[in-house]
């Protein structure tokens, strides 16, 4: 099958490259040149476990190539996906303008029947606005051309997207037309062998399905976050109660790790968005509004911890910090606690050291970009030399298990601010480490 993914960001090039993996061919489209001629020589923008391998690949192939010409790619195409992004507007609603100005494309170039995908995350209603854009601009050609909107969210985690692709717990499609339902169970049909995880549903449930399923794990996260601040204050031991609770099948364990507050692309927009929804539809979502306030809050957490152990004033003082990325497994730094850590030592006069082991060009770049106090190294032992304390806020693997007496020795204090709660506290304390952590 001949496929246009249009947007070659992480959604995009992520599920173009999965599709060409099954031998469709996938034509990945973007507006800057720059972006397209790394593509085409072979340098992926993005950092993500197995994708550069697979882009290769299907390159090689002859399954996957990119250009910057939207028209020429869906001469031949029989879906055409949006994967544009939907930032963030300040009121926290979707900027719809780059979905818009994709679909008054399509209708501007399309010279056949063709279904067109919603893949990036939009608003309930967006395929409607979709469909509308792209029958002016036919009815502008005064041409009739049947097509079909179709939504079909991703539920990708940063760091593991190949295998979800690959291996999807569902894949939902959202439709009004039969045709469209029968080609994505065409295309999807490989991916979906072993189980049926093919759902279908109308078009507006769809596109609300990315939104609940994103809010309610960001829920889990801020629930257990507060759980564990109570557990503070009243002398218990939260990653004991998230043993307690998880055991209860109901519940589970996934997205209840106590921790320095979630970040990413897609919680802090999403929660923020569906909050906004709720508003222009006249319903308060409080629920919602406080998963958001709990997850603000948590993010300066550790900040506060080290100002309550070192006092307000932290000129001189200089802090090791493992993790600059808001997870394990992807260079991506959007809404991390890294930032805001960061930002409120720099304010108090404080040094910080950093290394992460893909995300220090972001950082660099445009996260802190504007922090004067801060100096990145390659190897974690490295920034241990001479600091007051070290801050642990991304899991890491390489940050599980460390050597202790070398992070003793380097250190000028044995203190660890760990921000996602990966070390025992009764075995640091016991090899005189003062150890600080969430939720005890």
């Amino acid at each position: 099958m001949n496929i246009s993914v249009v947007g070659s960001g992480y959604v995009g090039l992520v599920s173009g490259t999965c599709f060409a993996e099954m031998g469709n061919h996938v034509t990945c489209v973007d507006i800057d040149p720059v972006k397209i001629e790394k593509l085409n020589k072979g340098i992926i923008p993005i950092f993500e476990p197995g994708l550069e391998t697979m882009v290769l690949k299907n390159v090689k192939n002859k399954n996957l190539d990119f250009t910057t010409s939207l028209s020429d790619s869906i001469l031949n195409a029989k879906i055409v996906f949006i994967a544009v992004g939907t930032p963030m507007g300040d009121d926290g609603s979707a900027d719809l303008q780059y979905v818009l100005a994709v679909a008054k494309s399509i209708g501007e170039s399309m010279t056949k029947e063709i279904v067109v995908v919603d893949k990036s995350t939009v608003p309930i209603g967006t395929a409607d606005k979709v469909k509308a854009t792209i029958q002016a601009e036919l009815d502008k050609r005064g041409v009739a051309i049947d097509f079909h909107v179709v939504s079909n969210p991703e539920f990708l985690k940063e760091g593991a997207a190949i295998d979800d692709f690959m291996k999807p717990d569902r894949v939902v499609i959202g439709a009004d037309s039969d045709y469209a339902i029968e080609v994505m169970k065409q295309l999807y049909s490989p991916f979906c062998r072993t189980h049926d995880r093919f759902i279908t549903m109308d078009i507006r449930s769809a596109e609300m399905t990315k939104y609940a399923a994103n809010t309610m794990l960001a829920t889990k996260i801020s629930f257990m976050n507060e759980i564990a601040n109570i557990c503070e204050k009243v002398g218990a031991d939260a990653n004991k109660v998230r043993i307690g609770i998880g055991s209860d099948k109901r519940i589970g364990y996934s997205f209840i790790y106590p921790g320095a507050g979630y970040g990413g692309s897609c919680f802090p927009k999403d929660v923020k968005a569906l909050k906004k929804i709720a508003e222009e539809n006249g319903y308060k979502a409080s629920l919602i509004e406080s998963v958001e306030n709990v997850n603000n809050a948590q993010k300066l957490v550790i900040a506060n911890k080290i100002v309550k152990r070192f006092g307000e004033d932290l000129t001189g003082k200089t802090f090791a910090l493992w993790g600059l990325a808001f997870k394990p497994g992807t260079d991506d730094m959007r809404e991390a606690p890294a930032i805001y850590v960061v930002k409120e030592l720099e304010k108090r006069g404080a040094k910080v050291k950093a290394y992460d082991p893909k995300a220090i060009e972001e950082a660099q770049e445009y996260y802190l970009k504007d922090a004067k106090n801060i100096t990145y190294f390659n190897s974690k032992y490295e920034v241990l030399k001479g600091a007051d304390a070290l801050i642990l806020l991304t899991e890491w693997k390489e940050f599980r298990s460390p050597d202790f007496v070398e992070i003793q020795q380097q250190l000028k204090n044995p203190i660890i601010f760990d921000g996602r709660n990966q070390y025992n506290a009764f075995n640091l304390e016991k090899q005189g480490f003062e150890y600080f952590q969430i939720g005890k």
